[in-house]
């Protein structure tokens, strides 16, 4: 604002060499500091000190020094000083700045990113190929890291990752399968992985957990699997074994009856009788890989031959997932309590998840199971010679 005699009472504004006007004005500290860039027209230069006045007025004006720290160098401490990240988080956030954030904002000072600017790199990454779920894995981990430069290190006044709906993903529905694929595609894979498939489905379990699990893991008789461990793959590392996911990763799960007598002869044919042998390895007693995994069981093959194209093997999780929500009296709390899902109600969820429940749930994934291998199979096709065209028998 100025005074009576036109001079301004905070801060100064000079007209440069190029026509546009510069605004400079002291801190608190009294050290003089210029705007971080120049303006078109005066009364835009005024209004900046106007701005600045108030801000430190209402002690909310941040020195721009501070956030002249670079995106990339800012980012990458963020990562290393995130705590309880686990190795395979950091890899993922890793590798998405490395590839998604820093080749295009990387270099630029925190303070000079703002909303149009987190706009036109978000677009331009859709534009370049990359999809819409990758996209928005980067404007959120993107996002993370400015929030603490606001709130925390006191960087920055407000996030520029204000676009709406960049946040979100639309992944395409995950194919589930039914009760007999389940089985038919246990019976595709090497003796020693058939087990593998159905403790994944049935007991929804993860990868990571699947792999860990140990001879005392098991109850035969009980007919369940606890599950206290998960391997994490690391890239220069190797395998990692640590906690679950989540808190509420940390669990026992009663398996369906039907699956019992395959996982009883996987553990007397293939599982050491040491408490610690694990209980799905390699042909050579080694922990699996996931990326080894598909192409040692021929698994695109085994997925296509049973009408599954396509199917992850995460997807043998979400199916167990769904057969779980399917099961009658189950509530939200005991089948999320099942998944091991994490949520802001994990603790609620990790300590009243009902054991009764949950054998609930596998007796009525049982019964699913013998009703539909109950299911007399569709008549094959006869030929009417070798080499004709198949015939049909009447009816």
């Amino acid at each position: 604002m100025a005074n009576k005699d036109g001079h301004r009472r905070f801060g100064s504004v000079r007209k440069r060499e190029s026509g546009r006007y510069q605004a400079r004005y002291p801190g608190p500290d009294g050290r003089m500091r210029s705007a971080p860039q120049t303006f078109a027209r005066k009364p835009e230069a005024e209004r900046y000190l106007s701005l600045i006045e108030v801000q430190m007025a209402r002690g909310e004006w941040i020195d721009p020094e501070r956030g002249k720290v670079r995106l990339r160098d800012y980012a990458e401490r963020w990562i290393d000083e995130r705590p309880n990240l686990r190795p395979r988080t950091v890899h993922l956030y890793r590798w998405t700045l490395g590839k998604h954030v820093a080749p295009y904002l990387g270099d630029m000072p925190l303070n000079r990113i703002d909303t149009p600017m987190v706009r036109e790199w978000r677009s331009r990454l859709l534009a370049e190929g990359v999809s819409v779920t990758m996209a928005a894995k980067a404007y959120r981990l993107l996002r993370a890291v400015l929030m603490t430069a606001v709130k925390e290190d006191e960087l920055i006044r407000v996030n520029p990752c204000r676009v709406v709906g960049a946040d979100q993903e639309k992944p395409a529905e995950r194919p589930v399968l039914s009760v007999p694929q389940i089985f038919a595609l246990a019976e595709r894979m090497p003796d020693r992985f058939r087990a593998l498939i159905l403790v994944t489905t049935f007991g929804c379990l993860r990868w990571g957990e699947a792999v860990a699990l140990q001879r005392c893991d098991i109850d035969l008789t009980a007919g369940t699997v606890r599950v206290r461990q998960a391997f994490v793959e690391h890239r220069g590392t190797g395998l990692i074994l640590g906690p679950p996911k989540s808190r509420a990763g940390v669990r026992t799960i009663a398996l369906p009856k039907a699956a019992l007598p395959v996982l009883k002869q996987h553990m007397g044919n293939h599982v050491g009788a040491a408490s610690e042998a694990f209980v799905f390895t390699s042909e050579s007693g080694r922990n699996l890989w996931r990326g080894n995994f598909n192409k040692l069981v021929k698994w695109p093959e085994a997925v296509a031959a049973i009408g599954a194209a396509g199917l992850h093997f995460h997807d043998l999780r979400h199916t167990g997932n769904t057969l779980a929500s399917r099961a009658p009296g189950a509530s939200l709390r005991d089948i999320m309590a099942r998944m091991g899902h994490d949520s802001p109600r994990a603790a609620l969820i990790y300590q009243h998840a009902n054991r009764e429940a949950d054998q609930g749930i596998a007796d009525a994934i049982d019964k699913a199971v013998k009703a539909a291998r109950r299911k007399p199979s569709p008549r094959k096709p006869k030929r009417a010679a070798e080499g004709g065209e198949p015939t049909t028998e009447a009816s």
